[in-house]
């Protein structure tokens, strides 16, 4: 009986997980900018031109960042589906759904 009650999934779970996978453009515009804006700091405090692109460097690392750790959520997911019966299939064999060379 309790193991009935852990596999319970959140009502609205898919809901986050898709707003979620939304904001990941948001956050690369706003790491890009918030990097822009070290980078202007930066140019104003020591009066040097080359440390704004200090700033934009590191926002743009930043929203790399960003996009590599959705990767790896997305990858973790992804390998639980291989577990699923459902799925089980298609990623033991592959798709063949889509191949053409039948005709």
């Amino acid at each position: 009986m309790e193991n009935k009650e852990e596999e319970k999934v959140p009502k609205h779970k898919g809901k986050i997980q898709a707003l979620d996978n939304l904001s990941l453009g948001i956050s690369m515009v706003v790491a890009v900018v918030i990097g822009i804006g070290i980078g202007i700091l930066l140019k104003d405090w020591t009066g040097k031109t080359w440390t704004l692109w200090i700033g934009v460097a590191l926002g743009i690392f930043a929203a790399f960042n960003n996009v590599f750790k959705a990767y790896q959520r997305a990858q973790k997911e992804f390998e639980g589906l291989a577990d699923d019966p459902r799925y089980a299939h298609r990623a033991k064999y592959g798709d063949k759904s889509t191949d053409d060379d039948e005709d």
